[in-house]
């Protein structure tokens, strides 16, 4: 069953996703936007252009699932003018044509205009940054939280070496942010780096890179991570309590209020799997972070649940909405075949 409804999903995102694009400019873009090019463009010349979108998968998985497929999706959507670049570990040891042929779901996401992928390779990415030395010379296979420490200090070179604005694959995007050098709080003293956008070579990336070398601990997690993004801006700032919905500024730096991507907190993240009285509008925030890394009980979304994460899926990623609901019915009909 699994599987069938795996086939099903690859081959409705080939379809589904090109469609989708083609009609980018109409209904679909939600605000005043001119399309990237869908010519040709190399790693190089895209990350040269302008203010990208970011997302990095540190494992070796090929086959995205739905929920990084709508993170994906939800920032086409809303940066059509910017490109969204999704950089694949996995795809160091194949070349991306063989792993489009493998799964075609993969191979739908990068038809479209403005999403483009790329191989993950750090020992490149690293070069010029203080994160090199302690590449070349750290343990990986004495790292019990590697993937998230990779993660972590990835994020920080790609954003100082290009631009731009890093996701976390369960941060579905609703509108833009306006702030180009920003940080998003979880709370008054408390930073992410789940999201966060600067310009390219930024002092404070170059920083939070020494510090992360100077005051390395694999065995923390979060260390990395968060920890060191609060703890190198409050070497800065003297943060206080946020003042109604109004964003804290110091230094240059955005200190987003928590309901700009946090409106629902990690200790109440399965209210996004729960059914709503009224659906929230979200007003005040930017985008949505449904805190996967707390999803120990593997809830999906379920269609016709009515669900919150299911409305969100309808409205901010509808192409991979209706795949899915392609794929179970493909499933249910596979499976009255083979019963009649």
């Amino acid at each position: 069953m699994l599987k069938e409804i795996q086939l099903y999903l690859c081959i409705f995102f080939v379809f589904a996703f090109g469609i989708f694009y083609e009609l980018a400019v109409e209904p679909g873009c939600f605000f005043d936007c001119k399309p990237i090019s869908r010519k040709f463009l190399t790693q190089k010349e895209v990350m040269a252009q302008g203010e990208k979108i970011m997302f990095l998968e540190t494992t070796d998985r090929l086959q995205p699932p739905p929920l990084v497929l709508c993170s994906v999706e939800s920032a086409a959507r809303i940066y059509l003018d910017r490109p969204v670049v999704f950089f694949m570990k996995g795809l160091d040891n194949n070349t991306l044509v063989e792993v489009k042929s493998s799964c075609p779901a993969l191979s739908a996401i990068s038809t479209l205009k403005n999403v483009f992928i790329f191989p993950l390779k750090m020992d490149i990415l690293f070069q010029d940054t203080p994160l090199l030395p302690w590449y070349l010379q750290v343990n990986t296979t004495k790292e019990k939280y590697w993937v998230y420490i990779s993660s972590d200090a990835s994020r920080l070179a790609m954003v100082w070496k290009y631009g731009g604005t890093y996701m976390d694959t369960d941060v579905i995007s609703i509108r833009p942010v306006p702030a180009a050098n920003f940080l998003a709080a979880e709370s008054s003293k408390f930073s992410s780096n789940g999201i966060f956008g600067f310009q390219r070579y930024n002092w404070f990336l170059w920083d939070c890179m020494k510090n992360f070398v100077e005051n390395y601990n694999g065995d923390i997690w979060g260390n990395q991570g968060p920890f060191l993004m609060t703890r190198m801006l409050k070497r800065l700032c003297n943060l206080t309590d946020f003042q109604n919905m109004e964003d804290q500024r110091c230094h240059n730096i955005s200190f987003l209020h928590p309901h700009r991507f946090y409106p629902i907190s990690y200790l109440q993240w399965k209210r996004y799997y729960e059914v709503w009285d009224s659906r929230p509008d979200f007003n005040h925030s930017y985008a949505l972070h449904l805190w996967n890394f707390m999803n120990h009980e593997k809830k999906n979304m379920t269609i016709g649940s009515n669900t919150l994460v299911e409305n969100i899926y309808k409205t901010y990623c509808p192409t991979t909405y209706s795949s899915l609901v392609q794929a179970a019915e493909g499933s249910k009909g596979t499976s009255l075949n083979k019963t009649s």
